[in-house]
């Protein structure tokens, strides 16, 4: 491993310490290293404006963080514990191809704005992948509950309750996944701040170019605080997390019915072959494993949250205890996209079992239709409530789903479902 950034003259470095130090950072920064290199380019030019670089040493120094990213991409440099982390990688590189001019590239800089404005731009790229699948499952829900419908049970505390459709099911699900895509922009919107120039949360004593650094990289706005770059460091990974966890709490409800829906018992819906898998054992089984481990998922990401929340009990001013919230950030927002980005198509090509869900549904489920429509009448509710309660095993007698379904004129309901508006809110997503 070539030397630290911060090694000083006089002083030995203890492998064991270094090992503890360096911890999984080489490894995991390979997520984010493209990342710090678009930076270091947008860092250099910024340096070149303000003349600590020349204009060929801009040039120089760019050309090399290209053939780096270039290399890192195609396999040909690896790294791998050979560094400390991936923001030594870079400079050991420049250094190097360049010698004295690739010391230069550090300058204004540390290796604390260096990792925030890396995870910050991994952060915003995680976040479009977010909205990206919420507005897909969102479509495809839509699309399902506006061309096939099927009565089917309503649960409550898991007991039949009334009449529902398969329209129903799949609108419920339309607005969850708007709400998701939308947290998602909205927070894509929040954490959408520049923190390269602000050093090691003091900034420097250099006219940095952050204008430049800030439009280089596309973000909306400069994160204007010195001291608050380091502050916000955890608190804005914590938020794309709940985003994540967000959409998940949508996708265990979902893979909850699945699971209970494609069990014997139910029957009510078959999978894609590819969405199961046999049993080690059991010849005649066929596993929901997909549908269980993205009910397992949304356990990852509230696992990574409060991973970062407990290191956040810290004065202001950048503390080590936040190197330990890399491996948090990276496995929570990769096993959250993971799974989301398996939902559309599974909503997709799931079908349902019309004869099995009709066949569930009981003449007791039809009461708080016959409770309703005496109320409606000029029967005081409660009344009706308590004579449908008395008949409620032959409530149902002469009445079908169809009927039920079509009288439920409530705006959201079956008959009014307002996928209009739904659509719209969608749609306005993408503008």
């Amino acid at each position: 491993m070539p030397q630290p950034l911060w090694q000083k003259s006089g002083s030995k470095v203890d492998a064991k310490i270094m090992r503890f130090l360096a911890g999984d950072d080489v490894l995991l920064d390979r997520e984010f290293f493209l990342h710090d290199i678009a930076a270091s380019k947008a860092h250099v030019e910024g340096l070149a404006n303000i003349g600590v670089v020349s204009t060929d040493e801009a040039t120089a120094l760019k050309r090399e963080l290209d053939a780096l990213a270039a290399d890192f991409t195609n396999g040909t440099f690896v790294l791998d514990d050979h560094f400390e982390d991936g923001h030594s990688a870079i400079e050991a590189r420049l250094t190097e191809r360049l010698g004295e001019t690739g010391r230069k590239v550090h300058a204004g800089r540390s290796r604390n704005d260096q990792v925030l404005v890396a995870t910050r731009l991994w952060l915003k790229e995680k976040l479009v992948a977010l909205a990206t699948h919420c507005k897909a499952a969102a479509r495809v829900c839509l699309d399902r509950a506006a061309n096939e419908t099927l009565p089917m049970p309503g649960y409550t505390h898991l007991q039949r309750a009334v009449v529902s459709s398969t329209s129903m099911w799949f609108a419920g699900f339309v607005e969850g996944f708007i709400d998701d895509a939308q947290r998602a922009l909205d927070t894509l919107a929040w954490i959408d701040a520049n923190p390269l120039g602000t050093a090691a949360g003091y900034g420097v004593n250099l006219k940095l170019d952050r204008g430049h650094t800030t439009r280089a990289l596309g973000f909306a706005r400069m994160q204007v605080a010195a001291t608050y770059a380091q502050l916000s460091r955890g608190k804005y990974e914590m938020a794309v997390l709940e985003a994540i966890g967000s959409a998940l709490l949508d996708v265990r409800r979902l893979a909850w019915d699945l699971s209970l829906f494609t069990t014997a018992e139910f029957g009510f819906v078959n999978l894609p072959a590819e969405y199961t898998t046999g049993s080690s054992i059991m010849p005649n089984k066929r596993n929901p494993d997909v549908v269980e481990l993205l009910r397992a998922s949304y356990a990852s990401v509230a696992a990574a949250r409060t991973e970062i929340e407990q290191l956040l009990s810290l004065p202001s001013g950048y503390q080590r205890d936040l190197q330990i919230s890399k491996g948090g950030i990276f496995h929570g927002v990769h096993r959250g996209l993971i799974a989301l980005e398996l939902v559309p198509d599974l909503l997709a090509r799931m079908q349902w079992n019309a004869a099995a869900m009709r066949a569930a549904i009981e003449l007791a489920m039809y009461a708080t239709d016959v409770a309703i429509e005496q109320a409606a009448a000029g029967v005081p509710f409660r009344d009706a409530y308590h004579a449908a309660a008395k008949a409620a095993q032959s409530a149902g007698q002469g009445r079908t789903p169809e009927h039920s379904l079509a009288a439920r004129v409530s705006p959201g309901a079956h008959a009014d479902l307002c996928l209009d508006e739904l659509r719209a809110r969608l749609d306005s997503l993408d503008q």
